[in-house]
């Protein structure tokens, strides 16, 4: 049985990153973009992280530019822009592709196993969010509305 311990991604730095690393973690995966209307989210999703990291969260972000071009950055600029506007701290990786042919192999996993609306698999814009339990279990995916802060709740129960 696949589970989120069966995949890898390149970190923002370009190493690569087996999420087994995060085995018994609570993870709360992003895709991001740095010019969207969510991008103010990147301040939510850092204080979630300082929060509750030392209780197991990891929060994962995944730059995407596949949404009106709203990430057109490389990981440098990514990574900077990140630092200086949000001071992030979490785990950032290199940009993916969510959807399509050459989406990400972790982001056909997540979309399967946790459907948006109407049973769609797609991700329909930034900022779009998965929470996977401790045991690599994906448990339920938020629309990119779904702030951080109203997140904490279910973060919190699970920790």
């Amino acid at each position: 049985m696949t589970t989120i311990y069966d995949f890898s991604a390149k970190t923002i730095d370009g190493a690569e990153q087996a999420l087994d690393a995060y085995r018994g973690k609570t993870l709360l995966i992003v895709n991001v973009a740095s010019k969207c209307g969510f991008t103010p989210q990147y301040a939510g999703l850092e204080a979630l992280y300082r929060e509750f990291k030392d209780r197991g969260l990891a929060v994962l972000g995944f730059p995407c530019d596949q949404f009106g071009h709203q990430e057109p950055g490389d990981e440098a600029e990514i990574r900077n822009f990140c630092s200086l506007n949000y001071d992030v701290t979490f785990p950032m990786f290199a940009k993916i592709d969510v959807n399509g042919a050459d989406a990400h192999p972790l982001y056909r996993y997540l979309k399967h196993e946790a459907k948006g609306l109407l049973g769609s698999e797609s991700i329909k814009w930034n900022f779009t969010k998965f929470l996977v339990d401790k045991d690599g279990k994906v448990v339920t995916r938020y629309a990119p509305t779904d702030t951080p802060e109203s997140i904490g709740k279910d973060l919190a129960a699970m920790l």
